[in-house]
């Protein structure tokens, strides 16, 4: 039975303050089995770097743990709620917990449930399962969800299984009581403010959290502030965090990221060369998410990354089609080279054994 939750305002207010998230990886064996050291040892490093949240059983994490043959939704949810906890206490820090859910409506309430029954904050609603149906149906279901746990919405890339979204359904969308945050990430400029004008139109500006998921334009998207005419007057806003599969990997120095952008802001001042790092992360997405060939090999790049920093063991998807393209691999050495300042390398090598335990 669906249980109407009181979203805290203590979960708004730690959303709305900007944090970073990121989506959490998969950490398998040769035999693509769960490898449960590595993936505690993940869970430390963004903890450690100081994410302020994780997304846990979103796509980074491999939409495939929900099939039968593997069976990894919940015990990927609790390893990382267990670790999360664990640390948390340890040093006096709550970190914002996120669900990935995803699926029809029946098995949309099931993780829902699943996810809240574990301790998980919110959850990051997936309607990548929804693919032609009309505005009202999508959003009876993002409501129905919405009953068991509190939402971020997500505006996925087509490229990568989402749909369009528009500035309708976000409007709609918006007026849900459960809406904590809208991850933005239709890696398309004209579709991310139509997200941005529903929130600012829609009179709960100062409860919806806006979260860039548009890996090819976080700079860009941190430090812009929107000025959006409404019927009230002008509001103005801003993206405040990100929820990111690239903050799955350097995330230390993404957490330095969002403070200088923060400062920058605050400032009312944006140097040249924070432009410049947004060029080179922009460049180093590219080759990461694999741009070059639609994004196939994106959560294969992320594994390559920790691989050579010894997070991971290798590059292993639960599909074996899933794997690095041609030519990324040394896409990813000339990054890696070029960019030592986005890698976290030295700090990975201090604590990776510690993290690993």
């Amino acid at each position: 039975m669906a249980v109407i939750r009181h979203t805290p305002n203590s979960l708004r207010t730690r959303l709305r303050s900007g944090l970073v998230i990121p989506a959490h990886p998969l950490a398998l064996n040769s035999a693509r089995k769960l490898d449960e050291r590595r993936q505690r040892g993940l869970t430390r490093y963004y903890h450690a770097a100081g994410a302020g949240g994780i997304a846990v059983g979103v796509h980074t994490t491999q939409f495939a743990i929900r099939h039968p043959e593997h069976d990894l939704l919940k015990p990927v949810l609790e390893l990382a709620i267990d670790t999360l906890s664990s640390i948390d206490s340890a040093s006096d820090r709550t970190t914002v917990k996120i669900a990935g859910v995803c699926g029809l409506t029946r098995q949309a309430v099931v993780e829902a449930a699943l996810a809240r029954d574990l301790g998980y904050d919110a959850c990051l609603l997936s309607l990548s399962a929804f693919n032609e149906v009309h505005d009202d149906e999508l959003l009876a279901h993002c409501r129905i969800v919405g009953e068991e746990i509190s939402l971020i919405g997500f505006y996925l890339q087509p490229a990568v299984g989402g749909r369009v979204l528009s500035h309708g359904f976000w409007s709609r969308f918006a007026e849900i009581p459960g809406v904590v945050a809208i991850k933005i990430a239709p890696f398309n400029r004209y579709r991310s403010l139509d997200v941005i004008r529903a929130v600012a139109e829609s009179g709960r500006a100062h409860e919806i959290a806006l979260y860039t998921g548009n890996d090819d334009s976080i700079v860009t998207d941190l430090l812009t502030e929107h000025a959006v005419r409404t019927p009230e007057g002008t509001l103005r806003l801003r993206i405040c965090g990100g929820l990111l599969g690239q903050w799955a990997c350097g995330t230390r120095r993404a957490v330095e990221l969002l403070d200088e952008c923060k400062g920058c802001r605050d400032a009312e001042m944006i140097p040249s060369s924070i432009l410049t790092l947004g060029a080179e992360i922009t460049d180093s997405n590219a080759a990461i998410f694999d741009a070059a060939n639609g994004f196939k090999g994106c959560i294969a790049g992320i594994h390559e990354i920790l691989r050579r920093q010894g997070l991971l063991e290798g590059t292993w998807c639960l599909d074996p089609r899933e794997e690095l393209s041609p030519g990324q691999a040394e896409e990813i050495a000339r990054i890696y080279q070029a960019y030592p300042h986005l890698t976290d390398e030295e700090f990975i090598l201090q604590n990776r054994d510690a993290w690993l335990r």
